[in-house]
């Protein structure tokens, strides 16, 4: 059985997909952009803006699922320049803990709305007990 998760907190879904699906407890996590929830406008064209703005997406549907955003295990972050990594880096280090999740990087050459980067990943909800 699957439970689809959403959040006003993080942009709304704009095409034929949830924020999040969970199945058992485990949360697919949809591609989150630089989107402001509020205005579903891009936050800035400022790359560690746009970063910023993805990771506090991405938190704000692990905690709709039940979790946050440390409970994510496999990260894949796409970015339409690969020398900014560097920021991804510094910028991922304020959102997670040790031990981190598994990641790829992808360089594309073109995102939705013309923004810089864009996060997906798989989260495993804590057991409760």
């Amino acid at each position: 059985m699957k439970t689809i998760i959403s959040t006003d907190d993080a942009p709304s879904a704009i095409g034929t997909y949830s924020q999040a699906v969970k199945v058992g407890n485990t949360v697919y996590l949809s591609g989150q952009i630089p989107l402001d929830p509020q205005t579903m406008e891009v936050v800035s064209d400022d790359f560690s803006e746009q970063a910023e703005q993805v990771f506090k997406n991405l938190a704000a549907v692990c905690e709709a699922a039940g979790g946050e955003i440390n409970d994510m295990v496999k990260v894949n972050i796409f970015l339409t320049d690969l020398s900014v990594f560097a920021t991804v880096n510094e910028i991922m280090a304020k959102y997670f803990s040790q031990p981190y999740p598994a990641r790829a990087a992808i360089g594309v050459n073109e995102l939705p709305k013309g923004v810089a980067i864009e996060i997906d990943g798989i989260m495993k909800v804590p057991s409760v007990n």
